[in-house]
């Protein structure tokens, strides 16, 4: 692995930041779009994935699939990722879902080390505590103590969101997007099935079109893109602030004026993530680890 120059290596890490942040934008759109779509979780997940893996087909043009380990691990936890999400969504409520699967950066920070030599440090885990601390601010107001199996799959898909994050940085110079097409396309061997018995309108398969695009497809090539040049902790801390985006897009197009609350949940999230993207950038380049030149 090539070694790059401090000037090299901050140029394509901010280029990184501006691809997680452009990725958490879009996946935040997913809140919206999914409570317009009727049909089984399944069908959903695995029709949306159709439309994502065209995206992701026409970008590789030629993908590897190796059938390594680590390539269909994190094709197995990515499927087992927007399975759970979207299921869990039909379950309990929406903030129980998204506060849980974002419960994945302790993960990442537990086995970050273990899987890729990256260590946590004591401010890392003072900003996560703090991050999980404003997003159960901000979603105080809408969390809900029913829909057990909701939560308890919301759990589960923390777990496994944190192993597509590991798996992908782990397989930064292989093609990580590859493990991803492969999990699209076993998302979608999974639950298109589903849709047989209950045939989709002809406006629901346009939603999924747009979801597995926009929503899906486009912020995972940019998140892909940007994990080179990232650790594994920050592809998972950076996007947090997607569902903290969600009232925004409800405000937008509903008029709902988020509670003074989640304005201060908001605001502590975004405080902590932007401070430990400025901390880390200013740590000379010997701290990090070698990224890749390509």
């Amino acid at each position: 692995m090539k070694q790059t120059t401090g000037t090299q290596w901050n140029k394509q890490r901010t280029i990184a930041i501006i691809y997680l942040v452009m990725a958490s934008v879009l996946w935040s759109l997913g809140g919206v779009m999914i409570k317009g779509v009727e049909g089984s979780p399944l069908a959903i997940a695995g029709i949306r994935s159709i439309f994502a893996s065209l995206l992701f087909w026409a970008v590789i043009r030629r993908p590897k699939f190796t059938w390594s380990r680590d390539q269909i691990l994190c094709a197995l936890a990515y499927a087992s990722t927007v399975i759970l999400f979207v299921t869990a969504n039909k379950m309990t409520a929406a903030a129980n879902v998204i506060l849980l699967q974002y419960t994945a950066p302790i993960y990442v920070a537990l086995f970050g080390f273990l899987v890729l030599k990256e260590k946590t440090t004591g401010m890392d885990w003072v900003i996560i505590f703090v991050v999980v601390a404003g997003m159960a601010l901000f979603f105080a107001d809408d969390l809900d103590t029913t829909g057990l199996w909701g939560n308890i799959l919301s759990i589960i898909d923390g777990i496994t969101y944190a192993a597509v994050i590991l798996l992908m940085r782990k397989q930064k110079s292989e093609g990580s997007l590859d493990a991803i097409l492969l999990g699209n396309i076993l998302t979608a061997i999974i639950g298109t099935p589903f849709a047989i018995g209950s045939p989709l309108s002809a406006s629901t398969l346009f939603s999924l079109l747009l979801m597995g695009v926009f929503q899906l497809g486009l912020p995972y090539i940019l998140f892909a893109l940007a994990i080179k040049w990232v650790s594994a902790l920050d592809a998972a801390l950076i996007p947090v602030i997607e569902p903290i985006l969600n009232p925004v897009w409800v405000f937008l197009m509903m008029g709902e004026v988020p509670g003074k609350w989640a304005l201060m949940g908001g605001a502590i999230v975004f405080t902590a993530i932007t401070f430990r993207c400025i901390v880390s950038a200013l740590k000379p380049k010997e701290d990090h680890a070698e990224m890749p030149a390509n």
